[in-house]
């Protein structure tokens, strides 16, 4: 493989602050050999993990037992790997939570082991019974 094949830059759109700086990482490899276009060292900092590290809040559903509603939204309380969305997701198709469901109830602790919290993020009472 030539030198050239192993370099590549990638292009992104810092999210730090308002400037939405336009950064380009250059990599050879796993190793970055530079970073141009941010404005401050928060997005050098967002750069450099994004292209090694990425992470993402997940936001989500849950089912509710009982409620007046047939989901609870959740989300995790923090950033977590990008490749464990999908072992995250898997855990949420397998959850389900008995009615009432206040919001910033823990849904999963520490979340498929990414010291992340699932949280629900509205309320959903029980399910009123109708008269005959």
């Amino acid at each position: 493989m030539s030198k050239l094949r192993s370099l590549q830059t990638r292009h992104l759109t810092c999210l730090v602050c308002p400037l939405g700086c336009s950064i380009s990482v250059k990599l050879k490899g796993l190793e970055i050999l530079g970073v141009d276009g941010n404005t401050c060292a928060k997005g050098e900092a967002y750069a450099r993990d994004e292209v090694l590290h990425p992470k993402r809040t997940l936001t989500s559903s849950v089912l509710v037992l009982g409620g007046q509603w047939p989901l609870v939204s959740v989300r995790t309380s923090g950033p977590i790997p990008k490749a464990k969305i999908p072992a995250v997701m898997k855990a949420l198709k397998a959850r389900s939570i008995k009615a009432p469901v206040k919001m910033g109830t823990v849904i999963i602790q520490n979340v498929d082991g990414t010291g992340v919290d699932l949280l629900a993020t509205r309320e959903v009472g029980k399910e009123r019974r109708r008269r005959p």
